[in-house]
């Protein structure tokens, strides 16, 4: 009896290893570490050079069109109801068109946007949202240089050759319970892949609506200190927080270290310059969710529209894809200064 107990322990105990390293999210040696700050605080970034060698083929920017010309007629004299490139030349306006059937459509084609039979003609509703972000991508690549520096975004940068890029999100309506109701709880108990598998709140992406002012205490932890003084934010909403954490550093595929300092988490003078980076993301990313994609709301199709009615959004994932830098850190923004700017007015 007591051997057979032996074998069942034994058994158990390889059957629960073997659990643990099948969803522990751990790689096959070997691996790279990389140390970011002083030795003895655990500041190191670790990754798998085989599986960091795949994420870059994934993650390869197209070969730029050939550029524009200077000079030319604009492209407002060659064609009917240009509303948002005004300033741009008939060439350098047809490389952008060229480059976004590429990005956007390339099955499709022009008629994913345009009534072939009428190019100006408005009756499109993908034309409307393109006008509409095209006013994002350059409000991204003028407002918000503290985040996307000088290497910018295009089109391409969250669609990928697809119409709706992969990684995004809408708002969640909680999960099903009996008679078809949500739960309306306080997001914990209900793992999700979003938080990591883990039982914190289930909807981290809700930090990344657009009605979440910058001077809001949105993403806040209920102390910075062992003991809290004073009044700090609910659990609940330290949760949240850590569930957002969590889906920025799987988004860019680093760990905590890469934006803290472990000895002291909460300390921007102990932090990496990356933290402030991100600071400006998740505020560019408000921006962009409340400004210019709720919007579309109104002409989308019920289709395209999530459970809650809202437009697809945009997260850190949407642009990263397991990157630190979107596209390797590609110079988008060289490549295609035609969506540099003007800023222009928000729709």
């Amino acid at each position: 009896m007591r051997i057979a107990l032996q074998l069942l322990g034994v058994v158990v105990a390889v059957l629960l290893t073997g659990a643990m390293l099948g969803t522990a999210g751990w790689v096959l040696p070997p691996v790279q570490s990389e140390q970011v700050g002083f030795r003895g605080t655990g500041m190191v970034q670790v990754h798998s050079p085989k599986a960091q060698a795949a994420l870059l083929a994934r993650n390869e920017a197209p070969a730029a069109q050939d550029p524009a010309p200077p000079g030319g007629e604009p492209a407002t004299q060659t064609y009917q109801n240009v509303q948002v490139l005004t300033d741009l030349s008939t060439d350098q306006f047809n490389r952008i068109m060229a480059s976004i059937t590429e990005w956007v459509s390339p099955e499709q084609g022009c008629a994913y946007c345009h009534n072939v039979e009428n190019m100006a003609d408005d009756s499109v509703y993908a034309k409307t949202v393109a006008r509409t972000m095209f006013r994002m991508v350059r409000t991204i690549n003028g407002a918000w240089k503290n985040h996307v520096g000088e290497t910018g975004v295009t089109c391409y940068t969250c669609h990928r050759g697809q119409p709706v890029p992969a990684n995004v999100w809408h708002i969640n309506p909680g999960p099903a319970h009996a008679g078809g109701f949500a739960a309306r709880d306080a997001g914990q108990n209900h793992p999700s892949l979003q938080a990591g598998l883990s039982s914190m709140n289930y909807d981290p992406y809700s930090e990344l609506l657009g009605d979440k002012a910058v001077g809001e205490r949105a993403v806040r932890v209920a102390a910075t200190t062992a003991l809290p003084e004073g009044r700090g934010e609910s659990l609940q909403h330290t949760e949240r927080t850590y569930a957002l954490m969590i889906h920025m550093s799987e988004g860019l595929g680093v760990n905590c270290t890469y934006c803290h300092n472990t000895r002291a988490f909460s300390s921007w003078q102990e932090s990496t310059p990356k933290r402030v980076s991100a600071w400006h993301g998740i505020r560019m990313v408000r921006d962009i969710n409340g400004n210019y994609i709720d919007p579309t709301a109104a002409v989308l199709p019920p289709q395209r529209l999530g459970p809650e009615g809202d437009p697809a959004k945009v997260n850190c994932t949407t642009c990263h894809q397991g990157l630190a830098k979107p596209l390797n850190g590609a110079p988008m923004l060289k490549d295609y200064p035609e969506l540099a700017g003007p800023v222009a007015a928000k729709p």
